[in-house]
C-alpha cells in the first residue's frame, strides 16, 4: 500500500468531508429511499431510482476517502529544510531556450492543480525535481518535448488551498 503525501490541512478536510458523508449523508439518503419506496411499485418510481444512483455515487466516494485517507502521510513542509527540492518546495524555474520563468509548488496528488502552479508529487515533472537545488539544470519532457530548465530558486513558501 503506498502512502500518499499530503498537507495536515487537505487531511483534515478530506477526513471531515468523509465523517459527514458517513453520519449525515448516508442517513439522509436511507430516509429519502424509503420515502420513495412507501411510493408504491419500484420499476416506475423515478424518486427510487434517483436515491439509489445518488447513493451509489456517495457510497463511492466513501470508499474513495476511506483509502485516501487511510494511506494518508501527514507531511509539515515548513519543517524541511528545503534546500534540495523536497515535498512543499516552491520552486522558480527559467526555460534556457525561451528565458521564460516558472514558479511550482510541490504538492500531494489531492492538492494537486496544475493551473495554480501546484504540482504533484507523484507526476513525471515533480519527479524529476526532487533532490535538485538551485542552480542546477533540469530536463523536463512536456507535452511539446524536452525541455531544459535552470532552477533559480528553491524555497518554502505557505500555501492558501481553496
Amino acid at each position: 500500500m503506498q502512502k500518499e503525501p499530503m498537507l495536515r490541512v487537505t487531511y483534515e478536510k478530506l477526513s471531515a468531508e468523509l465523517e459527514r458523508l458517513k453520519t449525515v449523508e448516508r442517513n439522509v439518503i436511507a430516509l429519502v429511499i424509503d420515502e420513495a419506496r412507501a411510493q408504491g411499485d419500484l420499476k416506475e418510481n423515478a424518486e427510487y431510482h434517483a436515491a439509489k444512483d445518488e447513493q451509489g455515487l456517495m457510497e463511492a466516494r466513501i470508499n474513495e476517502l476511506t483509502d485516501v485517507v487511510g494511506r494518508a502521510h501527514v507531511i509539515d513542509p515548513s519543517t524541511l529544510a528545503h534546500v534540495r527540492i523536497s515535498f512543499g518546495s516552491t520552486v522558480e524555474l527559467t526555460n534556457q531556450k525561451t528565458e521564460e520563468e516558472v514558479i511550482y509548488t510541490i504538492v500531494g496528488g489531492q492538492e494537486s492543480n496544475p493551473s495554480k502552479g501546484l504540482i504533484s508529487i507523484q507526476s513525471p515533472m515533480a519527479k524529476a525535481l526532487v533532490g535538485k537545488e538551485e542552480g542546477d539544470e533540469v530536463v523536463l519532457v512536456l507535452p511539446s518535448g524536452k525541455t531544459m530548465y535552470d532552477i533559480e530558486e528553491v524555497s518554502y513558501v505557505e500555501i492558501c488551498l481553496k
